[in-house]
């Protein structure tokens, strides 16, 4: 798949991830600076919501209406919004947005989402921007990539393979 960011074409990292296949695990960075394992959410179903940089327009977007998704889905359902923003950024972010029902994870460190689920963008060491739904088991039941970064998500879509799964 072809990938630009502002009409550029970019190289994205890794190996991309697809339906049916099982999620790999992988480690990031809390707003605390704690680890976060995406071990930590097995027996949910969970949403990556992925984006390049949460001070951005679109990014923004994205963050805040999964938060909003977030807080009408119940205990069993996770939305993490991942980005190689900073914990620090990501936390004065959340609060001046009032994000509180997603959780908000830095790839920042170690780009093992991004490099794992085939979002890091090689040129810019940014994650590209998508969303990648996990069921219950574990397995990836829905996959964006977006092809312009600097487009959304499908939300409807996204929502409505989410609702397949709850």
């Amino acid at each position: 798949m072809n990938v630009t960011f502002g009409g550029d074409k970019v190289t994205l990292v890794g190996e991309q991830v697809k339906v049916g296949e099982m999620a790999p695990e992988f480690k990031a960075v809390n707003l605390n600076l704690s680890e976060f394992n995406s071990k930590e959410l097995e027996g949910k179903v969970v949403v990556y919501s992925v984006v390049p940089s949460i001070d951005t327009g679109v990014c923004s977007i994205q963050t805040k209406f999964f938060n909003e998704e977030a807080s009408k889905l119940g205990d069993d359902v996770a939305i993490v919004t991942v980005s190689v923003d900073l914990p620090f950024a990501q936390k004065r972010f959340c609060a001046v947005e009032g994000i509180e029902s997603a959780i908000v994870v830095s790839d920042y460190r170690d780009h093992e989402f991004g490099k794992k689920y085939g979002f890091l963008i090689d040129e810019l060491k940014l994650l590209s921007r998508g969303i990648v739904i996990v069921d219950r088991d574990g397995k990836i039941s829905y996959v964006e990539y977006v092809e312009e970064v600097t487009h959304e998500v499908n939300f409807d879509k996204a929502l409505e393979e989410l609702k397949k799964l709850i």
